[in-house]
């Protein structure tokens, strides 16, 4: 199985300048929990709404002054379309996380492969513990 049929589609960006708040506020419109960081169409970062929390929030950060580039993931963690999902798989287990930025191979965006792509969608119950168990020990 290739990680294009289990991956989301539609990723949705947002710019370093952001505000915390409008990065709250397209991530519940959409209903994601994970925006790729880009600056002049160049992907710069993840931000997930644990970033929100723990970088942002716990630290008393005001979410209408702070820009989400201040609080991103600058590691960018991906995999291709045409990978087979267990190398994908393989990656958020070893990383601990849980979710991967999917490119085609002009290296666009495509899609988000998710813990709950594998869960809902491989029909691979112990390939979906493996990664949640490896994901759940480190976090």
């Amino acid at each position: 199985m290739n990680v294009k049929e289990l991956m989301s589609t539609d990723v949705a960006m947002i710019e370093s300048d952001a505000t915390l708040t409008q990065t709250a506020e397209m991530m519940r419109s959409r209903d994601v929990g994970v925006l790729p960081v880009c600056e002049s169409d160049e992907i710069i970062g993840i931000v997930t709404d644990r970033d929100l929390v723990i970088r942002a929030m716990a630290h008393g950060k005001d979410p209408a002054k702070t820009f989400v580039g201040e609080v991103m993931t600058p590691e960018i963690y991906y995999c291709f379309e045409d990978e087979d999902a267990s190398d994908a798989a393989r990656q958020m287990e070893e990383r601990a996380i849980r979710r991967l930025l999917v490119f085609n191979t002009d290296y666009e965006p495509v899609g988000m492969l998710s813990i709950s792509d594998f869960a809902l969608k491989s029909h691979d119950e112990h390939l979906t513990c493996e990664i949640l168990e490896c994901v759940s020990e480190r976090a």
